[in-house]
Order: C-alpha cells, then sequence, then structure tokens
C-alpha cells in the first residue's frame, strides 16, 4: 500500500464513521486532491462532504473552526505547509485560544491536514518543515505522520479529540510502499514509538526522518553498532518518557529532523536531556538538521539541504568513536 492510499483509507474510515465529518480544502473535490488523496472521495460522499474551497486559507480555516464550534467535525486540509502561514491567525489565535479565553466553555475540535516536508523539487515556496513552528503554540496537539501505519491509523485515532489538532503528512513519501496488515490496528496517539530496538545509541526523530533512520540503522547494524530508533510522532506534547528511558540504556543520542537546524525539534529534546539525564550520558547529545537555506530547486542541492542516510551514519559513527567531542 502506498502512504498516499495509507492517508485516504483513514479519511474514509472517519468520513464512514461520523456524518459530521467532512473534508474542505483547495481542490479536495473535482481534482482529488493536489496529491491524489482525495481522489475518489467527492463521488463516495458527495459535495456536501468533500468541499472545494477558493484559495483562500484564512477564510476556509476560519470556516472550518466556526463549523467545530457549532457542532460539525471539519477536516481541513491545507495544501501546503508553506500556505498555512496564511491562515496562521486563525490557527494561533483563534483555535488554539478559544477554550482558555471562554474559561473551558468552547472546544474547538478542527483537524487541520498539512502537506509538509522536502523531497519532490517542489521549491521554497512549497517545501519546507515548518513542524517546530506548530509545535511552539500552547493550545494545538501537534501530529507528524512518519510511516504508513500512522498514515492509515491516526486520523481515525484522534478524530474525536476535543480541541485543534495538526496533523503533518509528507508530500515526498506519498508513492513509498510498505506492506499493512489488512485490517487497520489501534495505535496510541500520546507516545513515542520506538521503530527499531538497540543497545548502543538512541536515535530519535520523526517525519521523514524515521524510514531514513531506520534504513541508516540497518546498515550500522552490520558495522557492529546497534541504534535504537524513536519516531516521536507526538511534537506536542512531547513523549519526553520514551526518550529518556532509551538514553538511560543506550547512554547516547543523535537527533534528525529535516526543519532547519536552528531552533528546532531538536533543540528543544537536547535541553529537556541535559537538564534531566545528563549524567546519563556518555557522549554530548549530537543534532542533524536541514541546511539553513531557502529549499532549492535542483534535485541534488535539494538532497544536500536536508539528513540523508549516508549523513546519519556518520555522525552515529562520529558519536560513537570520538564520544561525540
Amino acid at each position: 500500500m502506498t502512504y498516499r492510499e495509507a492517508l485516504k483509507q483513514g479519511i474514509r474510515q472517519v468520513l464512514q464513521h461520523d456524518q459530521r465529518a467532512f473534508l474542505m480544502g483547495e481542490d479536495v473535490g473535482r481534482y482529488g486532491g493536489a496529491f491524489a488523496v482525495s481522489k475518489g472521495l467527492l463521488a463516495e460522499f458527495g459535495a456536501e462532504r468533500i468541499m472545494d474551497v477558493p484559495l483562500s486559507e484564512s477564510g476556509f480555516m476560519g470556516a472550518g473552526i466556526g463549523a467545530a464550534i457549532g457542532g460539525m467535525r471539519p477536516i481541513v486540509e491545507i495544501m501546503t505547509v508553506n500556505f498555512s502561514l496564511l491562515a496562521m491567525d486563525q490557527i494561533v489565535n483563534n483555535a488554539a485560544t478559544l477554550l482558555h479565553m471562554s474559561g473551558g466553555q468552547v472546544n474547538v475540535p478542527v483537524i487541520v491536514r498539512m502537506g509538509s516536508g522536502i523531497g519532490r523539487q517542489l521549491a521554497a515556496q512549497h517545501s519546507h518543515s515548518w513542524e517546530p513552528l506548530y509545535a511552539h503554540i500552547p493550545g494545538l496537539k501537534v501530529f507528524s505522520i512518519g510511516t504508513h501505519e500512522d498514515a492509515r491509523n491516526f486520523l481515525p485515532a484522534i478524530f474525536d479529540h476535543p480541541d485543534p489538532v495538526i496533523i503533518f503528512e509528507y508530500t515526498s513519501m506519498l508513492n513509498m510502499e510498505a506492506e499493512l496488515p489488512t485490517e487497520p490496528e489501534n495505535v496510541n496517539t500520546h507516545l513515542a514509538a520506538i521503530r527499531k530496538t538497540g543497545k548502543d545509541i538512541s536515535l530519535v526523530t520523526y517525519g521523514t526522518g524515521v524510514y531514513k533512520s531506520l534504513e541508516a540503522a540497518n546498515t550500522l547494524l552490520a558495522d557492529g553498532i546497534d541504534v535504537e530508533v524513536i519516531d516521536l510522532r507526538v511534537l506536542r506534547p512531547i513523549d519526553y518518557t520514551t526518550v529518556f528511558n532509551s538514553i538511560r540504556k543506550t547512554h547516547r543520542a543523535v537527533l534528525v529532523e529535516d526543519a532547519w537546524g536552528s531552533v528546532n525539534i531538536s533543540s528543544e529534546i537536547s535541553a529537556r536531556i541535559m537538564e534531566n539525564i545528563f549524567y546519563e550520558l556518555d557522549a554530548p547529545v549530537r543534532r542533524l538538521g536541514g541546511v539553513e537555506v531557502p529549499i532549492p530547486y535542483p534535485k541534488h542541492l535539494e538532497d544536500a539541504s536536508v539528513p540523508q542516510p549516508a549523513d546519519i551514519i556518520n555522525l552515529v559513527k562520529n558519536s560513537m568513536r570520538h564520544g561525540g567531542v
């Protein structure tokens, strides 16, 4: 099953589950979605539940918030995360704050899906990683979908959450294929997932970093380095318990993500490790993030702008060999 099909199955499941649920976004209906994730859903569910909207992110994001307050369960698709910046006022000043500002009287159960990430030559205005920006905002719950199983299972699992949820999906993974069980599985929406157990070093990542890190870990295993790979998947609130327990076992940590290297998710995790389990470390925490440039269009430069498996392998070996110094 492709990552794209897994996402579609998750959307279909919630639409079948609750008649209040509807999908709205640019080109989600007649065109089938800019990335074909919602292709066919218009014919299956009709125009009242698969709703095309004008190019107005702030407008349709506000409509989604209003529908949520009014008792509906909107799923708002923002074509790429870059365009979500046009709707930041609605997301930050309304969706994220209304429960607090109303003294707990107004929940906003809106789900916002965003295409995110780097890797399809979409250039700087269509391919960035803004996960750290949204993970900074109180009042939001933020998820990163880094595997096929989460692509299918996460939306149904969090659908009944009473507060605003941001889901990051990755355009570079849409055509990737993986085996999944016939029936959807239960998924824990509070905890990070250990995708590979290991004893020598903890590799903490999310999103497109998950499969890259697993590839690197399998290569390193042949060299005698047993890596534990943790997929954070919940970026707000982060599951620090799983991260800390892993480092207490391995005593080393490398943090990997596509987002720019400064002020990112890894910065926060590194600080928390220092504050809480510093004396468990045998080497300094190492971070591997994106190069701090607008994402370039040429394929070779695009690849060079974010961590690749070879970069992860080199940093892990450095941490193991030299204590990260």
